[in-house]
């Protein structure tokens, strides 16, 4: 289960921080608890984000299953993928 405030401040770091390779290691470091996955926009066809920034979108995962799939259900989400937006 993932928190909204949880999601928040992710967003917040990243909103400070900027979307790289060390701020998704700083928070795999900093919520241990919760899968991260890093990506393009582009690689998320046809799925709507829970929460929508400047410059990268917040999805939640459910690894509940056998395979992983997308999710809007705070209760059901074990991890989260940070999908940047480059600028065209």
């Amino acid at each position: 289960m993932i928190k909204q405030q949880q999601l928040s401040q992710i967003a917040q770091q990243l909103t400070h921080s900027g979307v790289d390779e060390s701020v998704i290691t700083e928070l795999r470091q900093q919520h241990s608890e919760i899968h991260f996955t890093y990506c393009s926009e582009d690689d998320i066809p046809n799925n709507s984000p829970v929460l929508e920034q400047d410059g990268f979108n917040l999805y939640l995962v459910d690894g509940r299953e056998h395979c992983l799939c997308l999710t809007n259900d705070f209760d059901t989400a074990t991890g989260v993928v940070v999908a940047e937006i480059y600028p065209e």
